[in-house]
């Protein structure tokens, strides 16, 4: 056999093993794609599981309870591992046998229902507010920063302050600023979604919000909307009106409990003192209840302070003029005031803002404020 026909036989057997070898990958990889869809298809065709919590285990049997309030008696899978009253597993929808355990005893993903930060607020955004500043400071801030102080004197510092008052007088402002302060987690949660459809959720959410705050101590837990939740309690004998007793008796408990809440504080807001039930602001849960009034003449000249530090001002703005008009307003109203006074002046395409301008930003916050009290007042007519 010549050179020539050896080289032209090594190429052919070459181009034929390593078409044999593109062949085998391809083959390989088209029974893994079949593979993988007939696993995905099976997982289709599987039918789902229940998720359940544990209620007794009465020897190798246990009692499960649905979330919609049912419970049953069922048998343990071989191969759950150990299993105690409290535990979430997943029961067999056709028997309800428990199949397996979920490594968790959490039955709300509370980390992510809460609002949890740790706000960039500080005292120096506050203005108006010397003397609530100055009591929150001795009730929150200092137990967190020198608890060895309150242990040389021999006493207990206080749990938690209600904070009162007229809606947009900075209650939620003064909380994150003693977060800010103590470099604390501050967790926000409105009282009405503590209320839920079924027996016994809302008291366990309760439970989980103070475990999530213990761990994440130091913490600050805000209510807000507080009358939402420990409003006065009477016997209407509605389900409804008793799950929210039962969900409030839980924040009593917790508050005022047997596990200790060290590093943990309780901040309530409500603009409806007068409607609180007398449990919860008594000495050992709310101890101090503080009033959030409106700014007063230094007070509002502070705030606006604060709000037209980063404007764009007239030569003809006087802060203190302006402050003495907007009389009755809250701190809420009166930033409203400056950024409906910057509104006007892109309207007119000017960069400056001048007295004009924030003479119709109070017309309209003070109009828009008449209005809805006109619309409330005629609800009783």
């Amino acid at each position: 056999m010549s050179t020539k026909e050896k080289n032209i036989l090594d190429s052919v057997i070459y181009s034929y093993s390593a078409s044999s070898n593109q062949a085998n990958d391809e083959n390989r990889i088209l029974k893994e794609t079949v593979n993988n869809l007939k696993e995905e298809l099976d997982r289709f065709k599987a039918p789902p599981l229940m998720v359940s919590e544990v209620r007794n285990i009465i020897g190798k049997d246990a009692i499960i309870r649905l979330p919609n309030g049912n419970q049953f008696y069922v048998d343990i899978s071989e191969g759950c591992g150990k299993i105690k009253p409290g535990d979430v597993v997943l029961a067999d929808q056709k028997n309800l046998t428990i199949i397996k355990k979920i490594p968790t005893t959490k039955q709300f993903d509370i980390e992510s229902f809460v609002i949890m930060e740790k706000p960039e607020v500080s005292w120096e955004d506050i203005g108006g507010l010397d003397l609530q500043v100055r009591e929150i400071k001795e009730v929150v801030e200092l137990p967190l920063k020198k608890p060895e102080l309150f242990k040389k004197v021999g006493i207990t510092p206080p749990k938690g302050i209600l904070l009162y008052g007229d809606p947009g007088t900075g209650k939620t402002l003064l909380a994150k600023a003693v977060a800010h302060s103590t470099n604390s987690t501050f967790i926000q949660i409105v009282a009405s979604e503590l209320v839920q459809k079924f027996i016994g959720e809302g008291a366990k959410m309760v439970k989980e919000i103070f475990e999530l705050a213990r761990k994440k101590a130091p913490s600050i837990i805000f209510i807000d909307e507080l009358d939402a939740l420990a409003s006065k309690r009477i016997e209407i004998g509605t389900s409804g009106e008793r799950e929210v007793n039962r969900t409030f008796m839980q924040l009593l408990a917790e508050i005022d409990g047997f596990k200790p809440l060290d590093n943990v504080k309780i901040i309530g807001a409500t603009n409806r003192k007068d409607i609180l039930d007398p449990a919860i602001i008594r000495p050992g849960r709310l101890d101090r209840l503080i009033h959030i009034p409106l700014p007063q003449n230094d007070g509002r000249m502070k705030i606006l302070k604060i709000h037209t530090k980063n404007m764009s001002l007239g030569a003809d703005i006087d802060l203190s003029n302006i402050s003495s008009l907007m009389e009755d307003l809250s701190g809420a109203e009166i930033k409203a005031v400056c950024t409906e006074a910057g509104y006007f002046a892109i309207r007119e395409n000017r960069t400056k803002i001048t007295r004009k301008y924030f003479l119709k930003g109070i017309d309209k916050v003070n109009r828009e404020e008449q209005a809805e009290g006109q619309d409330y007042m005629r609800m009783f007519g």
